[in-house]
C-alpha cells in the first residue's frame, strides 16, 4: 500500500510529487526549471513546492534505501570539498572505497580534527550496518517489503584509509586508536594521487548544487545533500538489484521505497522483480 502518511495532505498524486523529487535529486534542473517541465506537461506547481517536497522527502529517501546498500571494501578514500550555504563556504567530507562506491558524507562548518573524527565515526558506523555485498533478487523483494531491521549486519573496519595532505587527518586517526575506536593496524596514507577517484566522484555533487547558487541554511543544504548523495548511490549501482545505470531500475526502486505504485505502461517495461504493487 501506498504510504499514506508521507502523502498526506498534498495537493498532486504521489507519482508526481516522487517524479519531481527524482529528477531535481537525479539530474541538475533548478527548482524553477521544473516548474516550467511540469507546466509543459499539464501541472500548475509552484517552484517552492517542488522545494518542500524534496525538503521533506529527501532524507526519507536516503533512510529507506540506507538498508539495501551494498557492502564496501576495506580500502578507504577520504577528502573534503566546498559548498556554499548563506554566501559562506562549508565542508561536506566524502568517502568512497577502491570500487569508487560512496561510503558516507558529512556537512560540516569546520575543516578539521574534530570534523574529521565526526566524520570517520560516522563511516564506521555506516559499515557496520551495510548489507551483504550479494543477495539474490527473491530476497531482496523480502527486505523491501520487511522492516529494515531484518537486514543482515556486517562489521567492516577500513584495512588502509587514504586521505590528502591535511594536517587534521593523522591527529585524528590518531586520536581514534587511541580511543580505541579505530583498531592499531589501520593504515594512514598521505597521497595526493591516491585521492583522485574520491575527488573524480565530486563532481557529481557540485554539478548538482550549482544551479542552485547556493544554499539559504545549513539544515536545507543537509537535506538536500542527503537526497543527492544516495540518489548518486543509486545511480552508481550500490543499491542490491539496481544495477549501474539501470535507469528503469532506479524509478521502480525509488516507488517502491514509498509504497507508490508504477503505471501499466511502466509496469510492463520494468524488470519482474520490482513490480511489487
Amino acid at each position: 500500500m501506498q504510504d499514506q502518511k508521507l502523502f498526506k495532505w498534498r495537493h498532486f498524486q504521489s507519482e508526481i510529487i516522487l517524479l519531481c523529487i527524482r529528477w531535481y535529486l537525479r539530474y541538475a534542473p533548478s527548482y524553477r526549471d521544473l516548474e516550467e517541465i511540469m507546466l509543459e506537461r499539464g501541472f500548475s506547481v509552484d517552484h517552492t513546492t517542488i522545494y518542500r517536497w524534496v525538503q521533506h522527502s529527501a532524507p526519507e529517501l536516503e533512510k529507506r534505501a540506507r538498508p539495501y546498500l551494498k557492502a564496501y571494501n576495506d580500502s578507504w578514500r577520504v577528502d573534503e570539498t566546498y559548498i556554499k550555504i548563506k554566501k559562506a563556504w562549508m565542508y561536506l567530507y566524502r568517502a568512497v572505497d577502491s570500487d569508487g562506491q560512496t561510503l558516507e558524507f558529512l556537512l560540516s562548518p569546520t575543516r578539521d580534527a574534530e570534523a574529521a573524527k565526526r566524520f570517520f565515526c560516522k563511516v564506521l558506523h555506516t559499515s557496520a550496518s551495510s548489507a551483504p555485498q550479494t543477495c539474490p533478487i527473491e530476497e531482496l523483494v523480502v527486505l523491501l517489503i520487511a522492516p529494515a531491521e531484518t537486514t543482515t549486519s556486517t562489521r567492516l573496519t577500513p584495512r588502509v584509509i587514504n586521505v590528502d595532505k591535511n594536517a587534521a587527518y593523522p591527529k585524528a586517526i590518531a586520536e581514534l586508536k587511541a580511543a580505541e575506536i579505530l583498531p592499531n593496524a589501520v593504515e594512514l596514507r598521505q597521497v595526493k594521487y591516491r585521492g583522485n577517484l574520491v575527488e573524480q566522484d565530486h563532481r557529481f555533487i557540485k554539478r548538482l548544487t550549482k544551479p542552485g547558487m547556493g544554499f539559504v541554511s545549513l539544515k536545507t543544504a543537509w537535506r538536500t545533500l542527503q537526497g543527492f548523495e544516495i540518489m548518486n548511490m543509486i545511480r552508481k549501482g550500490q543499491v542490491q538489484g539496481v544495477a549501474k545505470g539501470d535507469v528503469k531500475g532506479l524509478v521502480a526502486l525509488v516507488a517502491t521505497l514509498f509504497g507508490v505504485a508504477v503505471s501499466t505502461q511502466q509496469a510492463e517495461s520494468f524488470p519482474p522483480h520490482f513490480v511489487l504493487f
